[in-house]
């Protein structure tokens, strides 16, 4: 039996193809994600471990520079440090935000990951941490040092003069040297900038103080001996560990951080494989179809069932190893393509090979001969039922009334069921997440079951279409369809669940986006929103140096600040009192705006409403400086997303500020945003590489085009369970073709021209693939608005969103689908023989 499933195998060599080619690419998606990480992670571990080679302590420190006293780790701490036995070095490091202009006044970076830091030299005047290629580091008031990648962006050279923004104005300074560092904010895409360590305290901290520190250990010293003398010589704000303790915490960190990332893929893989599982039982089930006679002429010499079993597993067996071989090869070579596509998106691997571990060999292997040996279960099991007599004719045997009514109704039960879980769900709001996702997961099953039972209704409906626009070709490309409802719905289900996912999303997507959308132009009246690049503050000098530009009506900050206020804390938003009902959608629901100007203090509607608060209302108030007072609440507002629930005058909250949190300023201009407006404020603020000047539009991609880029990725990972798909309705068409070659001689025979028999096929795969479409758009939407219903109470102006013209796109990329699988089949079924055809069994 063993070799007869080996010549099985090696017959139906070009049948086979799809279901090596579905399990290839489902086993490349799962050992590509798995090699990937692994490298991922071997590579920033290693990274992680060398940056702390020469450290034997580190410490950190929590301080703030609010606090004037002890905002760090201050020079005579890090003297004493150094007097400690067996200390050889002691560095001591701060950073904050540092943003390159190139040549032509842009950014260079990311923004987030644009740092400054300090150039700390040893006694052999070298910096450990940092190797320059060109120049020294900067040892003046006006030098810096770039690193290599920055420089080469921005096309800069030693002596060159470069302009550098902080949290501050923008200054120029000479580029000292150019160094190379392992540092993880240079290889996200980001620039790092040393100043001398004098400049760089008195950008970031305070003359004299430190954020960090790292000790060097002589040869044979004791570093948890040198971590117990430290202890007690550092401030109550700072700890400390040794260089080890906190390159092993780092490696888990970066183990946890890439988890999210390889499950995400793994997920998408096993989507993959769930597809690919049709296509290998559809595959089988034709093969044993048309080995009926063979397969009973077997039992017929003695064959027992479960010899016949074993012989159609064996063959899948085959099939599974020889793909999974393949896939893992691909999956290899898929693993490079990621790591070699991350330079394209200014992300940088450190360096080092692909680690191809134990995990992700036999990951592949048993996943692949798992997947296709379960997939051929049931053919296997269908086969061994053959009987014996079925060798005295040529009939195929079909499935029993019994079996189809047993499918059907346990198909219904569990679609009711899936369907009654997500509507339950989706009345829990917030709280019916896990339900959704258990009724999402029952409803898809139950469909996949009835898909079979709905293929003969639902394609009855375009029959009529069908036969009347093509004649006989579209009449008998229907029929076809839904002659072996089974493998209908079994080519069906595959694009159904690919489709299910892809239309969900997208209706997901685009309605939190246009809940977005509509949130920014319902509240937004300014012309441009101000804020650093990098996400961090803006300096208080910004508002008044933007009032000054040509041009410019109003100007309001959101300046976040936080209040004890009739005895809770609460976040405040500072604004500008006249001018923020003209940047900002801010309504009086009673009392005046006004009053804001006078020094009260407005509150939101519903806040008023939970604490009984009205205008005339006076509450007691504790600032951030601990001094107390009462305000009195001037007006009520209504609720508006982009200010917390109390506003406040900044003439109130800034004397009792030592740094406004000033997150975005909102400018409203005579005559709206244009190019010479933008560049008057780009003028006022001197020309500043590191704050962003956005216009009405740049704020809704800025908040609407994450949502987009999510979309694409998961369309992008979505497109491998869509291909095997389309594997699926090509190979239903292929091996149909091959069963339907004495009918299709016949028709030849009669005189169905060649043209027509392509039609007649080509009609069949978009029938079928349409068919599987509708299933899935109709399923995705359910759920998609079933998701929503979980959400919408978090979301502003959130309602569903129907994307037709999406839709229609997928619905038309459906048929052309089934138009460019049905090519092979169709050519095949044409070019037949009608002599040889007709004599066919």
């Amino acid at each position: 039996m063993f070799k007869t499933a080996l010549r099985n195998v090696l017959a139906h060599k070009a049948r086979l193809l799809m279901t090596v080619l579905a399990v290839m690419l489902g086993v490349a998606f799962v050992s590509g994600t798995l090699v990937f990480t692994d490298t991922l992670k071997s590579a920033f571990k290693n990274q992680s471990a060398k940056s702390y080679d020469n450290v034997a302590v580190a410490v950190s420190s929590y301080g703030s520079g609010d606090d004037k006293d002890d905002p760090g780790v201050s020079r005579q701490t890090v003297k004493k440090i150094e007097a400690l036995d067996g200390v050889a070095s002691v560095n001591g490091r701060v950073d904050g935000f540092a943003g390159v202009a190139d040549k032509h006044g842009k950014l260079i970076g990311q923004g987030w990951a644009n740092k400054g830091g300090n150039y700390s030299p040893g006694k052999d005047g070298k910096d450990p941490a940092y190797t320059f290629t060109q120049g020294s580091g900067p040892v003046q008031d006006g030098q810096i040092g770039l690193d290599k990648d920055t420089a080469s962006k921005g096309g800069y050279q030693v002596g060159d003069r470069v302009r550098v923004a902080t949290n501050g104005p923008v200054k120029t300074y000479t580029l000292s040297g150019v160094f190379t560092t392992e540092d993880g904010g240079v290889n996200a895409g980001g620039s790092l900038v040393l100043f001398d360590t004098k400049v760089a305290q008195q950008l970031y901290l305070k003359p004299g103080f430190f954020e960090n520190v790292n000790i060097s250990a002589t040869p044979g010293a004791d570093a948890q001996k040198i971590l117990d003398e430290v202890l007690p010589l550092i401030p109550e704000h700072a700890t400390a560990r040794t260089g080890q303790a906190l390159a092993d915490q780092e490696a888990d960190d970066i183990e946890e951080g890439l988890g999210a990332l390889n499950n995400t893929l793994l997920a998408f893989a096993a989507i993959a494989l769930f597809v690919g599982v049709f296509l290998i039982s559809n595959t089988f089930t034709m093969l044993v179809a048309q080995r009926t006679k063979e397969l009973a002429l077997m039992r017929a010499v003695g064959a027992s069932r479960s010899q016949v079993r074993r012989s159609v597993l064996t063959e899948a067996l085959v099939v599974g190893v020889t793909a999974s071989a393949i896939g893992f090869g691909l999956g290899i070579a898929l693993a490079a393509g990621l790591r070699s596509a991350m330079s394209a998106f200014d992300m940088k691997v450190p360096g080092g090979s692909l680690i191809v571990s134990a995990t992700p060999v036999i990951a592949a292997l048993t996943v692949g001969v798992l997947v296709t040996l379960i997939a051929a279960l049931l053919p296997a099991w269908r086969a061994a039922k053959i009987p014996p007599v079925a060798a005295m004719n040529s009939v195929h045997a079909v499935a029993t009334t019994k079996s189809l009514v047993v499918r059907n109704t346990i198909g219904a039960i569990v679609t009711l069921l899936g369907a009654g879980a997500v509507l339950s769900g989706a009345a829990k709001g917030k709280d019916g997440k896990t339900m959704i996702a258990a009724g999402a997961f029952l409803a898809l099953v139950g469909i996949i079951i009835l898909i079979p039972l709905l293929s003969r209704p639902v394609i009855a409906l375009v029959r009529p279409a069908l036969a009347k626009v093509f004649g006989v070709s579209g009449k008998l490309a229907s029929q076809n369809a839904v002659r072996n409802p089974r493998r209908t719905g079994a080519t069906a289900s595959a694009l159904a669940i690919g489709l299910t996912l892809v239309t969900g999303l997208s209706v997901l997507g685009i309605t939190l986006g246009k809940a977005i959308d509509k949130t920014t132009t319902d509240n937004i009246k300014a012309d441009y929103m101000v804020q650093m690049a990098s996400g961090g503050d803006l300096d208080k000098s910004v508002v008044p140096e933007l009032r000054k530009a040509p041009g410019v009506r109003a100007v309001s900050p959101h300046q976040s600040s936080y209040l004890k206020l009739d005895g809770s804390h609460r976040e405040v938003s500072g604004v500008t009192p006249g001018d923020v009902e003209q940047v900002l959608r801010v309504e009086a629901v009673s009392g005046s705006l006004a009053t804001l100007g006078k020094g009260q203090i407005a509150v939101d509607d519903e806040t008023a409403k939970k604490h009984g608060w009205k205008p005339g209302t006076t509450l007691p108030v504790e600032f951030n400086d601990d001094k107390k007072t009462t305000l009195t609440v001037g007006a009520v507002f209504k609720k508006q997303d982009f200010l917390s629930s109390v506003l406040a005058p900044t003439s109130l909250l800034d004397p009792h500020e030592t740094r406004p949190l000033i997150r975005q300023v909102f400018v409203k201009m005579d005559g709206g945003a244009t190019s010479a407006h933008e560049q008057a404020l780009v003028n006022a603020l001197g020309d500043n590489p590191a704050i962003s000047f956005m216009d009405k539009k740049d704020i809704r991609d800025a908040f609407g085009g994450m949502i987009n880029m999510l979309l694409n990725i998961m369309y992008g990972l979505l497109a491998m369970a869509l291909i095997i798909a389309v594997l699926g309705v090509v190979n239903t068409l292929a091996m149909s073709v091959f069963e339907r070659q004495q009918e299709i001689g016949m028709l030849r025979a009669i005189g169905l021209e060649r043209g027509k028999v392509k039609r007649m096929i080509r009609l069949e795969a978009i029938v079928i693939s349409l068919f599987g479409a509708l299933i899935g758009v109709g399923l995705g939407t359910f759920l998609a608005w079933a998701i929503g219903q979980t959400i919408k109470g978090s979301i502003p102006a959130y309602a569903l969103v129907i994307p037709w013209d999406r839709i229609g796109l997928f619905l038309v990329l459906a048929g052309l689908v089934g138009v460019l699988a049905a090519l092979w089949p169709a050519r095949s079924a044409a070019r037949l023989n009608m002599l040889t055809a007709i004599k066919t069994e």
